[in-house]
């Protein structure tokens, strides 16, 4: 989408100018020039982006995915964390870590793995 814009833009300027000599052409208001420009530019601008195959909903399809499987996965985390399947669950969580955090049902005291969970997130989304 944003390498659409320059284009976009080009096309826009040349648009309204078109728009502009033919309204004066035909006598058109400003009001009905404006809706040929809107028309026309709406049209224009669909026409790109099936060309170029980047719907401005392609680049939300990922958010509405993504969001309710991080708010599954974070409760049932918490579900198992807390001792809400069961106790052979939390037992299972309390001794099977790995490295400085052998207890997985207790805070990270280090913050070394929010931090760096945090960070990974950070650079997925600059990348």
């Amino acid at each position: 989408l944003e390498n659409l814009q320059p284009e976009i833009k080009e096309l826009a300027k040349r648009l309204r100018y078109e728009v502009s000599v033919r309204g004066k052409q035909l006598g058109w208001s400003e009001k009905v020039a404006r809706f040929h420009f809107a028309k026309n530019m709406r049209r224009i601008v669909t026409e790109l982006y099936v060309r170029d195959n980047c719907h401005p909903f392609k680049a939300t399809l990922l958010l509405w995915v993504q969001v309710p499987m991080w708010v599954c996965v974070s409760l049932a985390l918490r579900n198992c964390s807390v001792g809400a399947l069961g106790p052979a669950v939390q037992e299972q969580f309390s001794s099977g870590g790995a490295l400085w955090f052998t207890d997985l049902t207790a805070p990270d005291s280090t913050w070394i793995l929010p931090v760096s969970l945090g960070l990974v997130n950070l650079l997925v989304v600059e990348v």
